[in-house]
């Protein structure tokens, strides 16, 4: 007697298969290209970003020299008090804007919820000159406060709607444990609700972390003095009027894609959780 076999619902056959899995390799490799052309060229020496498809000559001279003779160390330094800086207090920041808006209901919360997403509207280059212009009746131009303050400005917004949505995910009835064992409601927030809410707040932090560390525009404008820069602005001293260091700026490059890198590795396996379960609600 033949058999005939019946695909199960929602499996795919062997060529769909196939073409998925071609796509996503594909895929892959057009996302991967970038970063393996500035591998390459950052370790073929001063002069190999001119023949970069020669697969010899390789040497670690341009990163002997980032680190040996320029101030990267003191740009790295600077990037990285500034990005965990803006990550601490965009984090609580948004996380307890969040919370309020998820769990209370007051005067004009709608009102600020719509000021955080029209926030996000604006280009950064139309917020340049306001901003500079606060942060010098502050004090703050050329601080690490001021950049930190400024970063916050972009990231808490986007990351406050995220939140709220994670918040709204949580059950109620945690808070009302809370109440009852005599918390406050800071309390209950920080003692119950936050540790149930790791995987958002890691996807704020990744968030907030990028939005500091490899910014551009406001760290040029607010930081003068050399001492001050960070990576990004740092960056900009191996491009001169008639010669561009590309050497040097493809290693440096490839040196600060290893602390952004090495934060996604830790903390993916919350991204995806955070992401999908803040979008689903709100």
């Amino acid at each position: 007697m033949s058999t005939v076999k019946i695909r199960a619902r929602g499996e795919r056959s062997p060529a769909a298969s196939f073409a998925l899995h071609a796509t996503l390799v594909v895929a892959s490799l057009i996302a991967l290209f970038p970063i393996a052309f500035i591998v390459l060229v950052s370790i073929r020496g001063e002069n190999g970003w001119t023949h970069p498809t020669e697969m010899e000559g390789f040497t670690l001279a341009n990163y002997r020299h980032v680190l040996g003779d320029t101030e990267f160390a003191t740009w790295f330094l600077n990037s990285a008090v500034i990005a965990g800086g803006t990550m601490l207090v965009g984090v609580f920041i948004s996380a307890s804007a969040g919370y309020a808006v998820s769990r209370m209901r007051f005067p004009g919360m709608r009102p600020l919820m719509w000021s955080f997403l029209l926030c996000q509207m604006f280009p950064v280059a139309v917020l340049i000159v306001p901003l500079y212009n606060i942060l010098g009746k502050l004090g703050l131009l050329d601080s690490y406060g001021g950049l930190i303050i400024t970063y916050c400005s972009v990231s808490v917004p986007f990351c406050a709607w995220m939140l709220k949505g994670y918040f709204d995910t949580i059950p109620t009835e945690i808070d009302e444990s809370g109440r009852v064992d005599g918390l406050t409601p800071f309390g209950t927030f920080w003692r119950l609700v936050v540790p149930l809410a790791r995987p958002g707040l890691a996807v704020t932090a990744f968030y907030t972390f990028l939005t500091a560390w490899g910014e551009v525009a406001f760290a040029t404008s607010f930081m003068s003095s050399e001492k001050k820069y960070t990576l990004a602005v740092g960056l900009q001293t191996f491009v001169g009027p008639h010669r561009a260091e590309w050497g040097l700026m493809t290693a440096s490059s490839v040196l600060i894609m290893v602390p952004a890198g090495l934060l996604f590795f830790f903390a993916q396996k919350h991204l995806v959780a955070g992401l999908t379960a803040g979008g689903t609600k709100g």
